[in-house]
């Protein structure tokens, strides 16, 4: 972390300061944002507690994914209501950003 200084001296000195630092055994971690996941995987994690306030430091390897805007149960309540098929179920929903109303309403007439 700290160039020519002992990781043992730096924990002792970080223990004094009042923060505690505690590796969390993790296989993966996700981040959701409005419109993507953060998949971090083989992450090594740290759970830093400084003065009573937690903080995370996370490093690994990273894929983005976009979010989908509708689920699978979106997919067969608009095949359901519009009698359609699952195709242009999944057209409409994706036409209409995961809006089931109005996918459903831009079906049936």
């Amino acid at each position: 972390m700290f160039p020519g200084i002992n990781p043992k001296d730096l924990e002792k000195a970080m223990k004094k300061m009042g923060i505690k630092q505690e590796a969390l055994d993790s296989t993966q971690v996700i981040i959701k944002t409005k419109d993507k996941e953060l998949i971090i995987n083989n992450p090594e994690v740290i759970k830093i507690d400084m003065m009573g306030k937690e903080s995370f430091q996370i490093t690994g390897e990273i894929e983005e994914r976009e979010l989908k805007k509708y689920t699978e149960e979106d997919v067969k309540t608009v095949m359901e209501k519009a009698d359609c098929k699952e195709k242009e179920a999944r057209e409409s929903l994706e036409k209409n950003d995961g809006d089931i109303a109005a996918a459903i309403l831009e079906l049936t007439q």
